[in-house]
């Protein structure tokens, strides 16, 4: 079936070779080659501007069957560099479903890829590590691609906050974005919230709303004193892609909003305020990605399955007296929460709003607000 089929090959940067058949789009593209384990929320997955730079492998064998739909969109459009898939399914059968796979890849001129064998390639990086990549269909000599790809930059060291961010403050209000016209007034009635936009995914703010929050989200340049003549009632630090090192803007705001503002932070938020806090970030050999990955609560014992999508975690051993590690990831130990309760602060490194994954952690989003309310002194009606 695939010899009608236009080639594809894939090259990591140790010479290792993979080759499949592109089923959306053509041309050659560049990332860091990384994999998901989760096996549904394709589309909320692709749509996460926190895979910006990366060439994703889904670990799960069949991918395409239930299409794209309206709803389940994370951002306006994809956001990682290419697809790859044991199988694709091209007939999609879900009644909300609005078009394929393919279609939307191909509508936003991405690459999608099956017939790669993805447990091998899964394996790979798991033993070595996260890797540069090339995948191609327009290029089959290893020699030139090998040229090419060492020639292509890394993750490490690259703001790539800047290529995701908003470039003008919006609302977001009845489950949409919104212009922010120049006479908007916040509400008496609510907490208003200030979401720093390092990529945020739309679930994240509908998680804000369904909670009577005013939701106000600034591009990730946005200078704490911008910020503060908002007059917040609390800043939420999003997820995003890339080096948390290479973000010293942002960490220069958190540290210039600690302890004036509650603040929480997801994932490159968190590892953002651990940089504020005096912690140290560091990669992990290939990363945390899908959506069974258990957190252990240091404070009571308990395990809770999360969301996770990050290649770099926070380093607390370096952290002050007086900010507590508050989750921990049974896989590996890793960090994967703290708490700074005399300035209000707090931050998690995995996904409290799910989308796609299990919704263990939401009742963050509720702390939030508790902690707004203690601050603010003020309930939400």
């Amino acid at each position: 079936m695939f010899e009608s089929r236009k080639k594809a090959i894939l090259l990591l940067e140790d010479g290792t070779t993979y080759e499949g058949f592109a089923f959306a789009g053509a041309g050659e593209f560049f990332g860091e080659a990384v994999f998901n384990t989760a096996m549904s929320g394709y589309q909320e997955t692709i749509t996460d501007p926190s895979y910006k730079g990366q060439i994703l492998t889904m670990t799960y064998p069949l991918i395409g069957n239930y299409g794209i739909n309206d709803e389940d969109m994370e951002s306006e459009k994809i956001h990682l560099e290419a697809l790859i898939v044991k199988e694709y399914q091209p007939h999609y059968s879900n009644w909300r479903a609005r078009k394929s796979l393919k279609a939307f890849l191909e509508e936003q001129e991405k690459l999608g890829v099956e017939g790669i064998d993805t447990r091998a390639l899964t394996r790979k990086l798991r033993l070595f590590g996260a890797m540069k990549c090339v995948i191609s269909t327009l290029i089959f000599h290893k020699e030139e691609l090998q040229e090419r790809l060492d020639a292509s930059p890394s993750l490490v060291g690259r703001d790539l906050v800047k290529e995701v961010t908003c470039r003008v403050p919006y609302l977001w209000e009845n489950n949409n974005p919104q212009h922010l016209s120049a006479d908007w007034q916040r509400h008496d009635n609510k907490y208003l919230v200030v979401v720093i936009d390092c990529g945020v995914k739309y679930s994240i703010l509908r998680e804000l709303e369904k909670r009577d929050c005013q939701v106000l989200i600034v591009p990730a340049t946005t200078r704490a004193e911008q910020i503060l003549a908002y007059c917040p009632d609390g800043v939420l630090f999003s997820n995003g892609p890339g080096d948390p090192a290479a973000l010293p803007y942002l960490v220069e705001t958190a540290r210039a909003l600690i302890g004036i503002k509650p603040i929480f932070g997801i994932c490159l938020g968190h590892q953002i305020l651990g940089q504020a806090l005096g912690g140290v970030t560091e990669k992990l050999k290939f990363g945390h990605r899908g959506i069974n990955q258990p957190a252990q609560s240091l404070d009571d014992g308990r395990v809770l399955i999360t969301s996770q999508n990050h290649g770099f975690v926070l380093r607390p051993k370096e952290l002050p007296h007086g900010v507590k590690e508050t989750f921990i990831n049974l896989n590996d130990g890793t960090s994967e929460g703290i708490i700074f309760p005399d300035k209000g602060v707090f931050s998690v490194q995995y996904h409290p709003e799910a989308a796609p994954g299990p919704q263990d952690v939401q009742w963050l989003f509720d702390d939030f607000l508790v902690a707004m309310e203690a601050r603010m002194g003020k309930g939400k009606h």
